[in-house]
């Protein structure tokens, strides 16, 4: 049982971090055997800030990238938001999340998502 007591289910061969993302994923399923949504696709990830390197002063010595500036080390790593589904639902493409619980970290990526890909992606939560 995890922290926010959800139980992972599996169906089709996939586990699902609960059973309502569980029972979520046979509507779709449905939905998309019926032709109402189509190129239903599980846990896409979206970036949402980048990673950040620290400056470095060293180049590449050899290979296609010679010249070229190194990266120094990861000071801060990617910030990423991984939709539960992500599926086309006539000609306009939705991002869903199965949530039972809204934390703040969950809410602050939600608000990014929104801003960074609101014009490309509606935004449903169920």
């Amino acid at each position: 049982m995890s922290k926010y007591h959800s139980v992972q289910r599996i169906v089709d061969g996939i586990t699902f971090a609960s059973k309502k993302e569980a029972e979520r994923y046979l509507e779709l399923r449905l939905q998309q055997r019926a032709g109402k949504i189509s190129d239903l696709r599980l846990q896409v990830r979206f970036e949402l800030l980048p990673a950040q390197f620290a400056v470095s002063d060293q180049v590449y010595t050899r290979g296609s990238r010679k010249g070229l500036p190194k990266r120094g080390k990861c000071i801060e790593r990617a910030v990423v938001y991984v939709a539960d589904f992500v599926y086309l639902e006539n000609g306009r493409l939705i991002a869903e999340d199965a949530k039972g619980m809204r934390t703040k970290e969950y809410i602050i990526k939600r608000k990014l998502f929104r801003y960074l890909y609101g014009k490309e992606y509606d935004f449903r939560e169920v």
